[in-house]
């Protein structure tokens, strides 16, 4: 199964594979956002260690079911050949209704069928007040004219 852009990445087929990683992951599907990593994808999210479908399918039921009304921002850092580094943000809310921003970093590797093989994490956890939140577009992909993450200065 390929999954098109595939590598070596160029400026505009880096950022076109951030911006469909984005639209996934906002989704909020672990149906729809695990096919996109190779079978035996391996991830380091935080001090978490996952491989495979099975497991990157169980971590994303397990995130959603807690970072509740979940939006995402992801943005281009760098790339080359078959690796791209993204940083991003997003807002969620907990189930006492604690809003939070999380920051983070991550480095993707992909195979040569474009699905991401390796997917490393590195991110935090902000709380902040509903009156803090920058993200209010509905859920589901960000809108095309909605700012990135400069744009807002985060």
């Amino acid at each position: 199964m390929k999954r098109p852009p595939l590598p070596p990445f160029t400026l505009d087929t880096a950022i076109q594979k951030v911006r469909m990683a984005e639209n996934a992951w906002n989704s909020r599907d672990p149906d729809v956002v695990t096919p996109a990593y190779s079978d035996d994808s391996q991830w380091r999210n935080r001090a978490e260690f996952l491989t495979g479908h099975a497991d990157i399918h169980a971590f994303l039921t397990r995130k959603w079911h807690k970072e509740m009304e979940y939006r995402l921002i992801k943005e281009l850092w760098a790339f080359l050949g078959n690796r791209i580094a993204v940083r991003y943000a997003y807002e969620w809310r907990d189930d006492s209704g604690q809003w939070f921003r999380s920051y983070g970093n991550e480095n993707w590797e992909f195979a040569e069928d474009g699905r991401m093989a390796h997917r490393h994490a590195s991110l935090n956890d902000l709380p902040i007040t509903e009156g803090e939140r920058l993200y209010h577009w509905p859920l589901g992909p960000r809108p095309d004219d909605h700012p990135g993450l400069s744009e807002l200065g985060l």
